[in-house]
């Protein structure tokens, strides 16, 4: 009989929380989601979530953050410094074609 490892983090679809459990022999490590249990608090805290509307300062620093995650795991001489310098370059050239 096949023994299944509960996989240490949740997934969540659709609005509902699944756990996933590995097969071990399962081919190219297919998984099966299985519905956990999610709290009440916990759907009330996911169902406001979805209705914060960030600020511009909020998502420039998010866009920046992206940016900086995306571009140092391929080349880890670019710094935050690097990436703030060229958002202000890129804003000023933007705010000079208007």
């Amino acid at each position: 009989m096949a023994t299944f490892q509960k996989a240490p983090y949740i997934i969540l679809h659709d609005g509902e929380a699944e756990s996933e459990t590995k097969r071990p022999d399962a081919p190219f490590g297919i998984s099966i989601k299985r519905e956990a249990g999610m709290t009440n608090e916990l759907r009330k805290l996911i169902e406001a979530a979805k209705r914060v509307e960030p600020s511009a300062e909020h998502r420039e620093q998010q866009r920046r953050s992206f940016a900086y995650g995306n571009t140092s795991f391929e080349n880890g001489r670019i710094t935050r410094s690097m990436i703030d310098e060229q958002a202000e370059k890129l804003a000023r050239q933007a705010r000079d074609e208007q």
